[in-house]
């Protein structure tokens, strides 16, 4: 069978849930080979084998260096050398780019927001509030997919992940934007917003810069919180929890959207949960012809209740 490259999403050696979605998505395609670029492979193999990787390139820790034109460049070597059969990484906005620029160095076509692929290369995209399901498939050269995390449930699957290292003659082009500084984020206790299979979000109906309705309900459920573009940009919620257009996309199994209206941006950001539950005082509030639940109060009122019977039934 052809490999099929999976560009890993990896912290500090541990690997992201999203890099486990795309090795099962990658089966059914082919040979999942992992592409680790940096430090840390030796501590991230075993998950990887977990989850069906029959190897694991390694490139230098150097291509961290700069920003995202060196790997593309290496995506796009070992595509050729492999004679890949596709190239999978997560929609994230950095890799998203990554995944452009491979295409452009292999001169074949890319998808974004990719929410399932078949075996056929088929890809299944999402769009207009989760109205409409559209299929797309690149015509010629090696597919470059961008797959949204939590779209496709990982599954487990033996493999040998064998590790190999490689190097890449880096252009002077790509050298031309450097990392200078890197400055850690705090690690709260809870998910990541982009991989957490619940989130709660707050927006304009919260009323002020008090989130602690929405955190709470959110703890309750184990659940990532996020904020609408109207909260953040009234600086109630910090930018990096804004989901939406112009924010992060999520796709969890469980999306509860606190006091948002359901405006097309923030629809855009959410649309392909699996469950939506909105509560909202306005019962002509577009949220409700996206949710599968929904429920016309005050979220001061309605959120509170929520989070007491849940802690009830823990």
């Amino acid at each position: 069978m052809a490999e099929v490259l999976v560009l890993v999403d990896h912290v500090d050696g541990e690997v992201k849930k999203v890099t486990t979605e795309l090795l099962t998505a990658a089966r059914r395609i082919g040979e999942p080979a992992a592409v680790w670029v940096g430090d840390g492979a030796d501590s991230g193999r075993a998950r990887l084998a977990e989850y069906g990787a029959e190897k694991v390139y390694v490139a230098p820790a150097e291509l961290n260096d700069y920003v995202v034109a060196p790997t593309a460049e290496l995506l796009a070597k070992l595509a050729g050398e492999a004679s890949a059969a596709a190239i999978l990484v997560s929609a994230t906005a950095a890799n998203k780019e990554i995944a452009g620029r491979t295409a452009v160095k292999l001169g074949s076509g890319v998808l974004t927001d990719v929410v399932d692929i078949d075996a056929g290369l088929l890809a299944e995209h999402s769009v207009f509030g989760g109205a409409t399901v559209t299929h797309a498939k690149v015509r010629s050269g090696v597919p470059v997919v961008a797959v949204r995390p939590n779209s496709v449930p990982p599954a487990p699957a033996e493999g040998a992940a064998v590790l190999e290292q490689v190097s890449v003659e880096i252009s002077d082009a790509a050298k031309s934007a450097k990392v200078v500084e890197r400055v850690a984020q705090e690690k709260g206790a809870r998910p990541e917003l982009t991989e957490a299979a619940i989130v709660v979000s707050g927006g304009r109906g919260v009323g002020s810069d008090d989130f602690s309705v929405v955190e709470a309900l959110a703890d309750s459920l184990g659940a990532a919180v996020g904020a609408s573009r109207a909260a953040v940009d009234s600086g109630w919620y910090p930018n990096q929890f804004q989901v939406g257009q112009t924010g992060k996309t999520v796709s969890p199994n469980l999306y509860v959207a606190l006091g948002i209206s359901g405006a097309i941006q923030h629809r855009a950001g959410m649309q392909t949960s699996k469950n939506i539950v909105a509560v909202n005082k306005d019962p002509e509030a577009p949220i409700f012809e996206l949710a599968d639940f929904g429920v016309v109060g005050d979220l001061h009122t309605v959120a509170p209740q929520l989070t007491e019977e849940i802690t009830k039934r823990k």
